[in-house]
């Protein structure tokens, strides 16, 4: 069964089926439409995970081995099978087309493969996760097709636009997905819920200080204590939306406690980014992830009013502090 992946959302509310085969060329349509299978199986009770990754000289025996090893008394679970390359091989299609035969009770199985040729598409373990799953195809969304993608991100934060700023939007973001999620999640923290007009969107968009976030994410991976206080003060001059700028630094220490805690990140990033924000996690431990969590609620709290403090200070102790570096205030204490 072909399934596109708008159409995910209302497939799994009726009931999740045994088998998703996710394929494609879009990596965040393939990460977001994992994330709503896994949202779904643990929300049915699928407590287990265990991932499978078919690297070059895999052991495809460990398939079989793990579809066999359920006990009468083993918790509902999540099985990951990962071909990164599409190509299993001639054990790996063996295997799959074995395991498709017999699928495991109290199992849901997941597979990742990447953008397939015709003759993968053709293959004789193609067909056979074809005949028993749900096969979710990662298509990049078309020029065409990005201002409905648009209107229908914008309505989830409760704003909507005129075809005409929505096709400005597209052409903006045309090519790159995350891009354009990037910025409609940007419009959500910098506009109000309700209609929103070119001229707003093209302010946000055209907001010249991105390139200053994006600096001062870079001073932070480099430690660069003098270059971190610079930008933040620039930033601050500029007038840079609090709310905005929190996002951006939240976000960056999420992802750091999920590559320290040996998760990958809820979205696609860069390989280069994955290195930098690896290479900081590593400057921290349980208690300074809590310590830097925590600023970063506080500084929500000043930016909406409800406690006291200058949240431009305490931002900047926050780059400081995800960046590994002690902030002022600690190093006297």
């Amino acid at each position: 069964m072909k399934l596109a992946a708008r159409t995910l959302d209302a497939h799994l509310k009726k009931g999740l089926g045994s088998l998703y085969v996710i394929y494609g060329a879009e990596a965040l349509v393939a990460l977001e439409a994992s994330d709503r299978i896994r949202e779904a199986t643990r929300a049915a009770g699928y407590s287990e995970r265990e991932v499978f990754t078919a690297e070059p000289g895999a052991d495809w025996g460990k398939l079989a081995a793990s579809a066999s090893n359920l006990s009468l008394f083993a918790s509902k679970r999540l099985y990951e099978i990962r071909i990164p390359t599409g190509k299993p091989g001639t054990e790996g299609s063996k295997a799959l087309v074995a395991y498709c035969a017999r699928l495991p009770e109290d199992t849901i199985t997941l597979i990742f493969l990447p953008e397939l040729d015709w003759q993968q598409l053709k293959s004789t373990w193609f067909t056979a996760l074809e005949a028993a799953g749900a096969m979710v195809e990662a298509k990049p969304v078309t020029r065409e097709e990005l201002p409905d993608w648009l209107a229908t991100r914008l309505a989830k934060q409760k704003q909507h636009a005129a075809i005409e700023t929505l096709e400005w939007l597209a052409d903006r973001t045309e090519g790159n997905l995350l891009a354009a999620r990037q910025e409609v999640e940007k419009l959500g923290l910098l506009l109000p819920e309700g209609e929103i007009t070119l001229e707003a969107i093209r302010d946000a968009v055209t907001d010249v200080s991105r390139f200053e976030r994006e600096a001062l994410l870079d001073a932070v991976h480099a430690g660069d204590r003098a270059k971190v206080v610079r930008i933040v003060a620039s930033l601050e001059a500029e007038g840079e939306p609090l709310p905005l700028l929190l996002w951006v630094l939240a976000e960056e220490l999420r992802h750091m406690m999920a590559l320290s805690a040996n998760q990958r990140p809820k979205r696609f990033l860069p390989p280069e980014r994955m290195q930098a924000l690896n290479k900081t996690a590593r400057r921290h431990n349980p208690a300074s992830f809590a310590r830097e969590l925590l600023r970063a609620h506080r500084i929500d709290r000043m930016i909406k009013g409800v406690e006291t403090g200058d949240p431009w200070d305490s931002m900047l102790e926050l780059s400081l502090g995800l960046a590994g570096m002690p902030v002022l205030n600690e190093q006297a204490a």
